[in-house]
């Protein structure tokens, strides 16, 4: 059994096999945490050993084979120590630091994000997404972050992370002025906006972020209900025409029932007017030649009624006769946003039809005297 011990304290291999893929410090068991004098310690690609004496950072040593001979290092042998049976009073610890990036991390905003869009006004905003993570000064990150925990996970960092990458990306959403409809066809530059603004306050702790992606942001539930019914208004156009379509479509299928149906109704219609024309025109003493009768004239073509946006909010609807006073009064200019039913979105004045007002306005007036 002695001997058994003897041999024990002459050999001291440091090493550190992972296959949680979760665990970013371990610290290195050792009975008594004394590290021999020729101690072979091996730091494997991907890891950084950090030594640690007397409760202060000793060194850090990179990936590699190390013999601890030097009396430099703040590394003592228990086999010098035989009055205190093996026990050096001087304690060190070593710990690894694996350095390989850490996938799939989650981020969302748990409560939505205020924001002002230029063309629906003030929005609430969600967004979620995924980034990696990786020890990039393992001695501040040890300092900073673990302290004496044996075993740290990357869930133990993920939350304080996760919050500041939240912070960053209210302020970079609800400041970038980008309108909610093209925020998906700018989230590779949002995401990087965000990965620069969190970059230095995670290197504090010793972490880098190398890479960093928004999956989707998004409007409440309520509002996007609210604009699919605005893009279906989009796609149907004209509702007269549209239903004219159905009807059509809907009488010239026989499965559907409908044309029988329609054909009965309108059937029953005619018959009607048949009698009441039959009607108007037998008097008590027979046929009566028919009295002259006079159609009346159409209701007059109801023009487009126009909204306008100013400083996020909305006017109108107003007829052209009312945008021709306001382009009078100066009230209304070319760069104004307009848009009225059947239109896909918001359009400068001088973009639609209504141009013409502009070039009605009179010349300015010559100059007095």
């Amino acid at each position: 059994m002695v001997f058994d011990f003897l041999r024990g304290e002459f050999i001291d291999v440091i090493s550190w096999l992972d296959d949680t893929r979760d665990t970013m410090v371990w610290r290195f068991e050792r009975r008594g945490q004394a590290i021999k004098y020729g101690a072979k310690l091996t730091v494997r690609e991907g890891q950084a050993a950090v030594f640690i004496h007397e409760g202060q950072l000793a060194d850090v040593f990179s990936p590699g084979l190390y013999q601890l001979e030097t009396n430099n290092m703040p590394i003592l042998t228990t086999l010098q120590h035989w009055d205190h049976g093996f026990q050096s009073p001087f304690k060190s610890e070593v710990y690894f630091v694996s350095t390989t990036r850490f996938n799939d991390q989650k981020w969302g905003t748990k409560n939505p994000i205020m924001a002002r869009d230029p063309e629906f006004g003030p929005v609430r905003l969600r967004a979620f997404g995924t980034y990696s993570m990786r020890v990039s000064d393992p001695g501040k990150f040890m300092t900073e972050i673990v302290g004496t925990d044996g075993e740290f996970t990357a869930d133990e960092i993920s939350t304080q992370i996760r919050n500041i990458i939240v912070q960053a990306a209210a302020q970079v959403l609800a400041g970038s002025g980008i309108p909610v409809l093209d925020m998906a066809a700018n989230t590779e530059d949002l995401g990087k906006l965000i990965a620069g603004a969190i970059g230095p306050k995670v290197a504090e702790y010793g972490i880098s972020i190398p890479e960093f992606y928004i999956e989707n942001i998004s409007l409440p539930e309520e509002v996007e209900k609210a604009l699919d019914k605005r893009t279906s208004m989009g796609v149907v156009g004209d509702l007269n025409k549209y239903m004219q379509f159905n009807t059509a479509e809907a009488m010239g299928n026989p499965a559907s029932g409908a044309g029988s149906a329609m054909a009965t109704g309108a059937g029953m219609g005619l018959g009607m007017g048949m009698a009441q024309t039959m009607g108007t025109n037998m008097g008590p003493w027979g046929a009566q030649p028919p009295a002259a009768q006079h159609t009346p004239p159409p209701p007059p073509p109801v023009g487009k009624e126009w909204h306008l946006a100013e400083n996020g909010a909305t006017k109108g609807p107003f007829s052209e006769a009312q945008l021709a006073g306001l382009v009078s009064s100066g009230q209304l200019a070319r760069g104004t946003m307009v848009w009225a039913q059947g239109m896909e979105g918001w359009k400068a004045a001088s973009e639609t039809e209504l141009d013409r007002l502009f070039s009605q306005m009179p010349p300015p007036p010559p100059p007095a005297g």
